[in-house]
């Protein structure tokens, strides 16, 4: 049966001539009247082909790299080799060809700098990709006029971070970021405001595994202080106080309570607050909160 198809397509249905197959397109044209008999066809011609060495795969390979939002040209820029070419005005053409529009040129800068945040931090995939597409959306609203490069990149990375729930806070964005943080919170601001977006506020929940962690605590701390934080943001109100002062007062509470040694001073410096903002929170924890530990 497959065999009787074959013969069948190899016969153009237009005139009766024969076919030819353009392998580039996966095309089957007629080559007397041009009449397309089949397209889109899937190559199956190294299909089953096995590379066992570096030099065979890239023999072998068909494919180039995945596109992604990651790169500045998505993985489709072309490059012209000019080694080979003789004539000065295609040198010239290809040589011209390389320059970078100013709109590649702050891509390329944007991109590198998320990615070398985002490396330096861990952040994951999706992550970076929404902060490339939420920059590109500043550049195409043309809000980067006179504005740093570098500061909304910071601040496009901190506002996804929050909105995606990703523990990571701005200090440690700031930290990373090679411009001053005064720039940075007011690309966050104009980046707010002339987009419309709705700021959330980091969850301070999500942060107690991540300091438990560092501070080498066992999972029943982390689970108590994670209760005793939750049961306090229901009771009051936590607007203008530090994601950071509150995860290091609950998790000081309960050490103290379950009787692991840690001091205050391990505590303020991995999770980055005063010993003042600890102790401040800590009181005020102990005050607004009725304790029910389990043993």
């Amino acid at each position: 049966m497959i065999i009787e198809i074959e013969s069948i397509l190899s016969i153009c249905p237009e005139c009766g001539g024969n076919t030819i197959s353009i392998q580039e397109r996966g095309d089957t044209v007629c080559k007397y009247c041009g009449l397309v008999v089949r397209e889109r066809e899937v190559d199956i011609s190294h299909s089953g082909i096995r590379a066992y060495t570096k030099q065979d795969k890239d023999k072998k390979e068909r494919t180039g790299s995945p596109i992604s939002i990651l790169m500045p040209d998505i993985g489709l820029s072309t490059i012209i080799d000019r080694s080979k070419i003789k004539n000065p005005d295609l040198r010239r053409a290809a040589k011209w060809n390389t320059h970078l529009t100013w709109e590649k040129r702050n891509m390329l800068i944007a991109i590198t700098e998320l990615k070398r945040i985002g490396g330096n931090l861990n952040f994951p995939d999706h992550v970076k990709k929404s902060a490339v597409r939420l920059y590109k959306e500043v550049f195409k609203r043309q809000l980067l006029r006179g504005r740093s490069i570098n500061g909304m990149v910071a601040a496009c990375a901190y506002f996804i971070c929050k909105e995606e729930k990703v523990p990571i806070t701005l200090q440690e964005i700031l930290n990373e970021a090679s411009i001053n943080a005064n720039i940075v919170k007011k690309c966050y601001k104009i980046l707010v405001r002339e987009l419309k977006l709705k700021s959330t506020h980091v969850d301070p929940i999500s942060l107690i595994a991540r300091y438990c962690a560092d501070l080498n605590l066992n999972i029943n701390v982390e689970k108590e202080a994670i209760t005793v934080l939750r049961n306090f943001i229901k009771r009051n109100s936590v607007c203008g106080k530090d994601p950071k002062g509150l995860c290091a007062g609950s998790i000081y509470l309960v050490a103290k309570l379950k009787n692991f040694k840690v001091s205050q001073k391990d505590i303020s410096k991995v999770i980055g607050v005063t010993e003042v903002t600890l102790r401040s929170r800590y009181k005020e924890l102990l005050k607004n909160i009725s304790f029910n530990f389990k043993e």
